[in-house]
């Protein structure tokens, strides 16, 4: 009888044992990447692209844990929203929100932390010490008062109210305390064109949740910050 055939560089027993193996790995390994983008996914909101509520939350606070008192924390409510979805209509409104989204996470950074707390409402946290502050709110201020492309082909004017809060001027590193402050500084400031840092006195703004009571939604989230 004939020897069988060898055919050069066959498989052996230790490499087949390696290929086995890699399949059902090869197999986790496209679910575990699956399972990653879906996980991300949650994290973020989906017409935006900024983070939710909690995972913003988190990397806040590491941002104000790690950098001190060279830290911003910036509230943001789009002006007169409203009149956009009622003349325009949603899709034209969900155009600016994206705008709004984009033009947030260029002007903070991919070190930032930059959440959309819901509806019309944002809200970043970023390093900025003080004697950059003032500039780079002017700058945001002006990046969100460029008009916006829609899919159309028109654009529409926008325009936004800003307040900021930093720990320097506050004394302290609780994020609520300077979402809270944040937000009644963006309130005196509503409709002015400019961004407001806020004071000692925002600071005792009552809230719910780090947020100036009276803003719609904020009775939902429950205990008062």
């Amino acid at each position: 009888m004939n020897a069988p055939a060898r055919l050069p560089g066959r498989i052996g027993p230790r490499t087949l044992l390696f290929t086995t193996a890699a399949l059902p790995l090869t197999g986790w390994a496209v679910h575990a990447v699956a399972l990653h983008k879906k996980l991300a996914a949650t994290k973020r909101d989906p017409l935006t692209g900024l983070l939710r509520r909690d995972t913003y939350t988190a990397r806040a606070r590491r941002l104000l844990a790690r950098h001190g008192d060279d830290v911003a924390v910036v509230m943001v409510d789009a002006d007169h929203f409203k009149a956009v979805n009622d003349t325009l209509g949603h899709a034209a409104g969900d155009t600016v929100l994206a705008a709004f989204g984009s033009r947030l996470t260029a002007w903070a950074g991919p070190r930032a932390a930059v959440g959309r707390l819901g509806g019309d409402e944002f809200t970043v946290v970023l390093e900025l010490n003080a004697d950059r502050r003032e500039r780079r709110l002017e700058q945001l201020v002006r990046m969100l008062h460029t008009p916006v492309a829609l899919d159309d082909g028109r654009t529409v004017d926008v325009a936004a109210s800003v307040g900021a809060a930093a720990p320097d001027v506050l004394g302290t590193r609780d994020l609520s305390a300077l979402q809270r402050a944040a937000d009644s500084a963006l309130y005196d400031g509503k409709h002015s064109g400019r961004a407001v840092v806020a004071t000692a006195a925002h600071a005792t703004t009552p809230s719910i949740n780090g947020r100036r009571a009276g803003r719609p939604g904020t009775t939902v989230w429950g205990r008062a910050a």
